[in-house]
Order: structure tokens, then sequence, then C-alpha cells
């Protein structure tokens, strides 16, 4: 039986995990006077957080946090006061002061001024050490340690040839992150801690996650990249929700911004064993009447030219010859003589191309995590658990998530802030 190396530390607080949340909430908790300790499993902290927004780190989005209730999906209201006590602003703020400049980018989105996610991640770590956090590597908490409903500490387990070891500690804040990413550390351990306190965990699934599509187009358009694109879900024929922006098609079906911030619908119809099925507009500035007035025009003034050639004002090369198949004109049919039934099948490829969703990529492609410890167990003004005194949670690892656009980052550091300074 191995014996474990008891290490009883004057520290008082332990937080676990070393992402946006446990950075945040660990230097907060250290301004109000606590002597903190992160343990973090990874060899080394934030690494996922150095890998958000394609390595440029979007830390939050610029609309008023009065909107925010738009691009939140889960338990908006639970993290209301999280948000107004620590804004989007104050996130802004917090890091220039660190010297980190901001920039605001088409959406809101909020991205540091040199593009760089490692400038956030080494802010923060900066910060965290010239407060007096001792920051552990390799040291994955494995079980806590709970007296009488009141947390006591925690145990980590043993990595190489680092033994096991008993932290104790009158507050520890859960900040694992949730199951997306799991190579970077977030493999959904937080919510077995959360359950052994005795905390309800919420059905953990992929919320913004690339999609699978069942038919031959994607995989024809692999790396096509579309700008200006409205994207409709269908649940079981009904109209669920609607994103313009960008997509990528994928030897698998489709990914990028627009479809990622819509993803999680298509989960939760896949889920419920639902047809799911996403429609493409391509030219959402014309309705189908404008539409087909541009397209007539087009077919008349360039008549003698072939249909396949005329179709380059409309589409992406690649496009094209997907288009032809699809709508079944021969490409050397001269413009002139494409009638109204083809005109119309045209029409119809470009305002409402249709993918019959098939899955989903597994969580190691996902961005964010849907479920995960139950709010109704937490207390939303301090982010204490209502059923363990001293036992705190922070970031993803809750039931909550939000679309793209630094809607997650802004809910993490909002949380960890909120908890960091609600311990004593």
């Amino acid at each position: 039986m191995t014996s474990l190396v008891q290490e009883s530390l004057d520290n008082k607080v332990i937080v676990v995990g070393a992402g946006a949340a446990g950075l945040m909430a660990a230097g907060q908790a250290a301004l109000q006077g606590a002597e903190v300790t992160i343990l973090e499993k990874m060899h080394q902290p934030g690494i996922k957080l150095s890998i958000t927004g394609k390595g440029r780190c979007n830390i939050t989005n610029a609309l008023p946090v009065s909107e925010f209730s738009k691009f939140i999906k889960n338990n908006y209201k639970f993290l209301k006061y999280a948000l107004h006590s620590f804004s989007n602003q104050d996130v802004m703020d917090f890091f220039e002061q660190m010297g980190i400049n901001t920039i605001t980018e088409r959406g809101y989105r909020v991205f540091p001024a040199t593009g760089k996610a490692a400038d956030i991640v080494n802010g923060l770590i900066d910060w965290n050490k010239k407060n007096g956090v001792r920051i552990i590597t390799h040291s994955p908490v494995v079980a806590l340690i709970m007296e009488n409903n009141k947390i006591a500490g925690v145990k980590t387990g043993r990595v190489s040839r680092i033994p096991e070891k008993i932290y104790k500690a009158y507050r520890v804040i859960i900040t694992t992150g949730g199951a997306a990413y799991p190579s970077t550390g977030s493999d959904g351990d937080g919510y077995k801690l959360a359950a052994s306190a005795g905390h309800n965990i919420e059905q953990v699934r992929a919320a913004l996650v690339p999609l699978i599509t069942g038919n031959f187009i994607a995989p024809r358009l692999q790396g096509l990249s579309l700008k200006n694109t409205a994207v409709s879900i269908f649940i079981d024929g009904k109209k669920i929700a609607e994103r313009f922006g960008e997509l990528v098609f994928t030897h698998f079906g489709l990914s990028g911004p627009a479809i990622i911030s819509i993803s999680r619908y298509a989960v939760e119809g896949l889920n419920a064993n639902s047809e799911v099925v996403i429609s493409l507009d391509l030219k959402p500035a014309l309705d189908d009447k404008q539409l087909d007035s541009r397209l007539l025009r087009d077919l008349n003034e360039k008549g003698k030219q072939q249909f396949s050639n005329l179709l380059k004002g409309l589409l992406p090369r690649k496009m094209i010859p997907v288009c032809l198949e699809l709508i079944k004109i021969d490409p050397s049919r001269k413009a002139s003589q494409i009638n109204s039934e083809e005109r119309k099948r045209l029409r119809v490829f470009l305002k409402n191309l249709k993918f019959n969703i098939t899955g989903y990529r597994p969580f190691s492609e996902a961005i964010v995590t849907a479920g995960g410890v139950n709010i109704k167990g937490i207390n939303p003004k301090t982010m204490e658990s209502r059923l363990i005194e001293g036992l705190y949670f922070a970031g993803e690892v809750m039931d909550v998530d939000a679309d793209t656009g630094g809607f997650n980052l802004q809910i993490a550091f909002s949380t960890g802030w909120v908890a960091g300074n609600s311990l004593f």
C-alpha cells in the first residue's frame, strides 16, 4: 500500500486547475490576503487558454453586458451577478493595467493587440506570482478531503516519481474546465470531484463543435471558406436558429465560426434522434425575388456565354462543378437557353443549400462543453457550494456555456473573480 506524504501547508486556499478561471480566482484570492496554491495536472499552466481564438485569445466581447443574454445559452440568470461584478470592460482594464493593450474586431470580439494568446497567459502567470501564488504543475487532484460537510483539503495522485500528496486547505476552488480539448487537461475530472461532494452533474456534451454531414458536397469543397453566409438549422423540419458569418467545408462536413456557434442545437437534436438539417443562404443580401431578377438580367445580358462561365460571377470557382451537378444543367449550354425551371433550381441552390447532419466531431475538437455541475447547488453571488462549506466552483466546469465571440472566456474570468473575492 502506498504511503501518503503528508504536507501540512499554511496555505488556506487551493485552486484546482490553472486555466482562465483558476488563474483569475487564485490571483484575486491572493489580493485578499489568502495564501494560495494552484494545483495543475499538466506540465504548465494555461495550455487551453494559449490556443483559444486560434492562438490569438478572444478574451471577451465588447457588446453591452445587458446583451450577453442573447449569446449565453445556459443559465444566464445564474451568471448575471458575476458578469456585472467583473464586466467585459473590467476584463479589458485588467489586462491593460498589465500593459497588454486590446483591440476590438468584427463581432465586437476583443483580442490582445499583439494577437498573441501567450501574452495573456504569461500576463496572468506573472500577476499570480507577483501576488505570491504558488503554481505546482504535474499535480492532478484526485480527491477532495471533507470533514463534517466542510472542505479540509485535497489529495493529488502519483505522477511518475512524484508521490501522492495531501494538501490541507480551508477553501478549495474547482476550476478544471469541461471536457473539451482533453489534450490540454480538460478531461472532465472536475465533474468527478464535484460528484464526490454530492453535486449533481448535468449531461456533458459538446457545445461548440464542427458538424459531420451526410452527403458528398462538403468533401468535394474541402478547404473552401465562405464569408457573409447565413446559416440556418432545422430540427425535424422546424427552423430553430440562424447565424451569419464565416464557414469552412472540411473532409467530414462543416466547420468555421457560423457553424460552430450554431452547433449546440445540432448536438441536442442528434442526441434526441431528431432530423437535423443545415441550410446555407449564399446570397443573404438578396431575397428570392431580388435574386431571381438578378439571375434573369445576367442570363439575358450574357446570353451568348456558356452557363458555366456565367456562374463565375455568382460562386467561388470550386463550387461551380458541385452546383452544376446538383441543379443538373449542362455547363456548355448558352445562358440564353436556361429556362425558368432551371433558373429556379439555381436560385434554390444559392438560397437554400441543404446538408443533412449525421454527427458531430469528438470532444478533442470541441471548443466548449455544455452541461457540468448543476448550478442549483452553487451560490451565484459567491460561487460557493451550497452543500460543502469552503468548496467553490468557477468557469466551464459548471453547467454554463455560450456562443463563440469571447463570451465563454468572459464567463471564466467573471466567475473566477467572484470566487476569488468571496472566500473570507
